[in-house]
């Protein structure tokens, strides 16, 4: 449908040398470490500067790996999958979904954080001795 709000997700293939820091990028993810909720997925977490990676330029920051040389990520331990990478050789072939498309993946903007009830106990405090010390002064200065 032309128009629809939802379109296919895209999914890009990339090939990397691994280099002599590896293939220049971190991951997270897995079973055993959600980076999203009620997603078992594997993404790009950071991307090393001067890294295979970052100098073929496709791979990014929240981009979710699907597979690994043909080898489906879906479902693995996120140690499980690190082993994949480090077995993979010099030559991978990464399947990837570019996180523009992924509905409730990871962003690169910071979430809206609400301040901790005792960051606001103490900005109460700090306020109330500033009154005090205003009033306090303001009293010594009408004797």
């Amino acid at each position: 449908m032309n128009g629809s709000l939802h379109s296919r997700p895209r999914l890009v293939d990339i090939n990397l040398n691994r280099g002599p820091a590896g293939l220049g990028f971190n991951i997270i993810g897995g079973i055993d470490q959600q980076f999203v909720r009620n997603d078992n997925g594997v993404y790009v977490s950071k991307i090393k500067e001067g890294g295979s990676a970052a100098l073929d330029g496709r791979l990014e920051e929240g981009d979710k790996i699907l597979a690994i040389n043909g080898v489906s990520l879906e479902n693995r331990y996120h140690s499980d999958v690190v082993e994949l990478f480090r077995s993979a050789g010099e030559n991978v072939h990464l399947r990837v979904m570019k996180k523009s498309d992924l509905s409730n993946g990871p962003s690169t903007s910071k979430p809206d954080r609400q301040p901790s009830s005792s960051t606001l106990g103490m900005l109460a405090l700090f306020a109330g001795a500033v009154s005090i010390i205003v009033i306090v002064a303001l009293y010594k200065r009408l004797k």
